[in-house]
């Protein structure tokens, strides 16, 4: 099977090649961190042939034996040589007291690279143990323009309305993009996995059906404010009752599987973080449309996601901005600069132009703002308030 590069991923993570420091690659499952750290291997072995590698997939069948850090220790030690020893363990959260193993390789001057489907990998003991000793990279679906090239796509709207109706997982470039129900059908399919390994099986769960019903009102709430109170009056209505501290285990259980995103809200008057109400958006929209539907009267929560999904992509830290009683959509900054964004379906009418401009003209500071919509022509800017299209924003590796 042609591996298709994901250029970005290998730029970031080879400047730390020859470094004595860990590599941690981490994302949701499905996301394509295998065929990375593959990616990887080949651009090692290119570049210093000398190095010895040594792989590790602990979902594969034939590591299924290598459950404990002794005896991954023992195998990794076996397929050691005298030459600089490169180690890439995948998936290494199947591995009990992995932290042992990874600290013992650290000491004996290995350079590993490790992957895991889970952001508390580095909770607890081992980022005590490595604290300063590791960096950490997030593989991402696939972005707009990743998309195009996997699918072997012109950028232009046609795909763009492929891409926010069916998300950025790359398996889909095997699908016929032509048949919705076939890639649903996958997405749903990978969904189940991702839950039941990451979710239910790490944290021991009994509450399946719960986990199930918060994931579909993540969905049918997606870039709306949610609380733990809201969420457990929705369950009432469905004759399930829930504790509130329940809820916000099992909401932080799935955001620590990459499957969706807790966003939270930034008051820009009292300069501080609101300590309730974040809103969730999903890691890949086309599984959240896949789970309830690809429904016109959800156009701009879908919208919402995949601006959201862009900003992370493009390496921004992301939170939503709440100025007296509006809303900023997006507040996203990076390298100590900060753009702000309101995101809309079209611009239809002076009414909803008000809303979106104007918002964003009550925010009394130099920063760049953007209006971003599915309009498929360019409005002049208002006040300094910059219009992108899109199609154009999806373009952008940098704004």
């Amino acid at each position: 099977m042609k591996i298709i590069k994901r250029e970005k991923y290998i730029e970031g993570i080879s400047k730390f090649a020859n470094n004595e420091i860990i590599k941690v690659i981490v994302g949701q499952r499905r996301v394509g961190k295998s065929y990375f750290t593959k990616q990887l291997i080949n651009y090692i072995s290119k570049k210093q042939p000398k190095k010895n590698i040594i792989y590790l997939n602990l979902e594969l069948f034939e590591f299924s034996t290598i459950n404990t850090s002794e005896k991954l220790v023992r195998y990794i030690e076996e397929k050691s040589k005298q030459a600089e020893n490169v180690v890439f363990i995948d998936e290494i959260q199947e591995i009990k007291d992995f932290e042992r193993a990874v600290r013992h390789f650290f000491t004996k001057n290995y350079n590993i690279y490790i992957t895991g489907s889970n952001s508390s990998l580095l909770s607890g003991e081992l980022a005590t143990m490595l604290s300063g000793r590791y960096v950490q990279f997030r593989i991402n679906p696939l972005t707009f323009l990743e998309f195009c090239k996997f699918h072997n796509l012109e950028k232009n709207q046609e795909s763009v309305n492929l891409f926010i109706k069916f998300g950025g997982m790359p398996f889909l470039k095997n699908l016929d993009l032509k048949d919705a129900e076939v890639v649903f059908t996958y997405l749903r399919n990978i969904y189940q996995p991702i839950l039941l390994k990451d979710v239910v099986a790490r944290y021991k769960l009994k509450n399946v059906d719960f986990l199930e019903r918060l994931v579909l009102f993540l969905a049918d709430n997606t870039g709306s404010i949610v609380s733990a109170k809201k969420i457990a009056d929705f369950l009432k209505s469905q004759n399930m009752k829930i504790s509130n501290s329940v809820i916000l285990n099992y909401l932080q259980y799935i955001n620590d599987a990459f499957f969706i995103n807790k966003t939270r809200r930034y008051d820009l008057q009292g300069k501080r973080y609101l300590e309730i109400g974040e809103k969730y958006y999903f890691s890949d929209v086309g599984i959240r449309n896949a789970l309830v539907g690809f429904k016109a009267q959800d156009i701009n929560k879908i919208l919402e996601n995949v601006v959201f999904s862009h900003l992370i992509a493009m390496g921004y830290k992301v939170s939503i901005g709440k100025i007296k009683n509006l809303e900023i959509d997006f507040i996203a900054e990076k390298n100590n600069n900060r753009v702000y964004i309101q995101v809309a379906y079209l611009l239809s009418d002076e009414k909803v132009i008000e809303r979106e401009f104007g918002n964003l003209q009550k925010i009394n500071d130099n920063y760049s703002k953007y209006v971003v919509s599915q309009d498929q022509f360019q409005f002049d800017n208002e006040q300094g308030i910059k219009h992108l299209t899109l199609l154009d924003f999806l373009l952008k590796n940098e704004i």
